[in-house]
């Protein structure tokens, strides 16, 4: 195997070398010089933990982890205003990457900058350079509660395959979101209502296109996955778009949804917002061994399962020259010794750099020199006492 700082680890193709935050939530400036390996954050609970795997978030596309708007996301005694920079180690040589929100920008902003090698850029850009996938403590109900977050999570995974992906989705939601606006105002512009249903349904056809095209690979990879520590997960998609693609070409199912939209418009009215389309689909996930659905599942089968497909999904992308980067919040801190074990030589052997939370440095033992271990201290970061 490669050596990697005389460590013994290779190198992983996509990491980050350099995290800096100035005036991040509770950072005044906090600067992260990283070797590649998985890093674990380490320290009592609001020392900042999330705050750091957050940050690393927004170098997607969308608002993070925790969902924030972008105004709530700068220091309190800061001037308005934050910055999250870091440099990218690519199979092409580092990348400088950066987003940020500049200090007096109203309360609500849906808008942050975003600078690719110092030039100006959209944030779907960031798509085409890393991916992000990343568990936390308010997913483990993931199987329970309703089938947004789950969209979420799995369009998410899409975007490791087709960074395209989430600039269709973008565009769907807007025009979903101004159509929704003109019925509710009794507005039955022919015109108006038809471009809008256009949009959706050339968008939103794609949308449920890529989702099933990943998630046909997702199933290869689960179903190729030895028997282990994690169980296996059977995944499966419920929505009309869908369901239509499975029997029609794609430019079929575009006719008939947009057909459809025109002939609801009505109910969609009554109703306050359309009741077909890729924004009502369901990822649908049941324990394999157990023939169970995942929300009938223990609370640690559930999230088993949740890993389960995280890490399948990141062998699909290290397999595609894509490996992702993982954010794992409290990951550790529900799963028994073997489990632990299993998932730090999983993320190892896969050659990801992952950040991990945990209260607790002893849940990490087993991973040893393979990680590189800060601790976090209420807006300081340095190396944990060995």
């Amino acid at each position: 195997m490669p050596e990697f700082s005389g460590r013994g680890l290779a190198v992983p193709p996509v990491h980050l070398s350099r995290l800096v935050l100035t005036d991040f939530r509770c950072y005044s400036r906090a600067e992260l010089h990283l070797d590649g390996r998985p890093v674990v954050l380490t320290g009592e609970n609001g020392a900042g933990k999330t705050n750091l795997l957050e940050a690393v978030s927004l170098l997607s596309p969308g608002r993070g982890l925790r969902g924030a708007a972008y105004a709530e996301l700068a220091r309190d005694e800061g001037a308005g205003g934050w910055i999250v920079a870091a440099t990218l180690e690519t199979e092409h040589g580092p990348v400088r990457l950066g987003t940020g929100l500049e200090a007096g920008v109203d309360i609500g902003t849906r808008s942050r900058s975003v600078r690719i090698a110092g030039e100006q850029a959209g944030p779907s850009a960031l798509a085409e350079l890393v991916s992000l996938v990343w568990l936390t403590p308010a997913m483990d109900r993931l199987f329970m509660e309703g089938a947004s977050e789950r969209r979420r999570f799995l369009d998410r995974l899409v975007m490791g395959f087709d960074p395209a992906h989430g600039t269709r989705a973008g565009a769907y939601d807007r025009a979903l979101r101004e159509r929704n606006k003109l019925l509710s105002d009794a507005v039955f512009d022919d015109a108006w209502l038809s471009g809008l249903e256009e949009q959706m349904a050339e968008h939103g056809v794609a949308i449920a296109a890529a989702r099933r095209e990943m998630l046909a690979r997702l199933r290869g990879a689960l179903a190729a996955a030895k028997d282990g520590a994690f169980p296996r997960a059977d995944v499966a998609l419920e929505g009309t778009l869908e369901t239509a693609l499975e029997t029609a070409p794609a430019v079929d199912v575009e006719d008939a949804f947009r057909a459809t939209l025109k002939e609801m418009r009505g109910r969609d009215a009554a109703a306050g917002r359309a009741l077909d389309g890729p924004h009502r689909s369901d990822l649908l996930v049941r324990h394999s061994a157990k023939d169970r659905e995942a929300r009938q599942c223990s609370t640690g089968e559930q999230k088993a399962l949740l890993i389960g497909i995280v890490l399948a999904n990141a062998r699909l992308m290290a397999a595609m020259g894509r490996p992702p980067l993982l954010l794992l919040d409290e990951v550790a801190a529900h799963l028994d010794a073997e489990r632990r074990a299993a998932l730090f030589d999983e993320i190892t052997g896969l050659n990801l750099q992952a950040f991990m939370t945990g209260t607790d440095p002893a849940l990490f033992d087993s991973l040893g020199s393979r990680a590189q271990n800060l601790h976090v201290d209420h807006g300081m970061v340095a190396p944990a006492a060995s």
